[in-house]
């Protein structure tokens, strides 16, 4: 009797969660990433914009110091989920609480069990072509399931995305009428010396990306932080080719927060600032989410209408939703 009562509370919490109205407009996160936390590999705590400060190193003594990723020391460090279990809690309460859609690719098991546990359409599930043969990526995407290609990420193999051997993929991406993202930019501090030795800063260039529009010019892409911190560049790619959004994950809470907002500025100064979509390349620390919507809504050079443009109304267009899907307040 004591186990059914519990199981009809859980069901009335969850109906009464979901039953009531929208208190805050939207959001629209393009960039989370889904997976299994290791019980076994406990992450430390993060402080955000931790690359602030980015010394360098010596080839004979520890990187750890050089690349300072994660070791809370801060006044208000982010802690990481436990575990799997919490992580989804920590997801799907900032999800119904701070009204938010959101782009997840990762763990296949890890997504379906968020995806219960939230209305409808909130998460929009995405693969990446990484160890897939071109059949198998066109049969997840006409499987209906995924609704995005994200996230390609050849810089991380020492690859331009113009590559020919990515070619047939996104073929498909374009055949099938399904946007991409793709990893273009910075990814820390000393990283080919202590994760990707492959990686190359180079590799990061938005023009890179030319070859691949004029192969695919119906192509819909959305580059994953925003080139940073290549901005002239962005800048120009952008305006030669009409289909290529950026998200400004990962820079957002990761890089000197003052070169982070300059970064920001310098897009919507040079007209683009219905083609920013927030983005937080989430994984773990659930923290991250209020932190880096912060960064848009405390941006003193931003009016309202382009803050809910950033936060919102540019995902929205970009990835062709119909705005009667969303949870308005009223």
């Amino acid at each position: 009797m004591k186990k059914i009562s519990f199981i009809l509370i859980c069901i009335f919490v969850s109906s009464f969660i979901y039953a009531q109205k929208a208190t805050r407009l939207p959001v629209f996160d393009v960039h989370v990433h889904v997976m299994k936390i290791n019980p076994n590999m406990p992450s430390a705590p993060l402080c955000p914009w931790f690359l602030s400060d980015m010394p360098g190193a010596d080839p004979n003594d520890n990187l750890e110091n050089a690349y300072a990723f994660m070791n809370g020391d801060c006044l208000d460090p982010w802690m990481p989920a436990k575990n799997d279990e919490e992580l989804k809690d920590e997801i799907v309460k900032r999800i119904i609480e701070k009204n938010i859609t959101m782009v997840a690719f990762g763990d296949p098991g890890v997504m379906r069990s968020w995806m219960k546990e939230v209305p409808e359409g909130r998460i929009i599930p995405g693969i990446s072509p990484d160890n897939l043969t071109v059949e198998q990526f066109r049969d997840s995407l006409e499987s209906g399931f995924y609704k995005v290609m994200a996230e390609v990420a050849p810089q991380y193999e020492g690859m331009s995305p113009s590559d020919m051997s990515l070619d047939p993929y996104f073929a498909v991406a374009e055949e099938l009428n399904i946007p991409a993202g793709i990893h273009m930019g910075t990814g820390g501090n000393g990283m080919i010396n202590i994760t990707s030795d492959k990686y190359r800063a180079s590799l990061g260039d938005p023009f890179l990306l030319e070859d691949l529009l004029a192969r695919h010019p119906k192509l819909k892409i959305y580059v994953m932080h925003a080139g940073y911190p290549l901005l002239e560049h962005m800048i120009a790619l952008m305006g030669a080719n009409a289909y290529v959004y950026v998200d400004i994950s990962g820079m957002i809470w990761s890089y000197p927060l003052d070169h982070v907002h300059t970064y920001i500025k310098g897009l919507v100064q040079a007209g683009f600032g219905k083609r920013i979509m927030y983005g937080t390349d989430f994984f773990t620390y659930p923290r991250m989410i209020e932190g880096s919507m912060s960064v848009i809504e405390n941006a003193r050079y931003l009016g309202d209408d382009q803050k809910r443009d950033i936060l919102f109304n540019n995902a929205a267009r970009f990835f062709r939703m119909d705005e009667s899907r969303f949870d308005w307040p009223q």
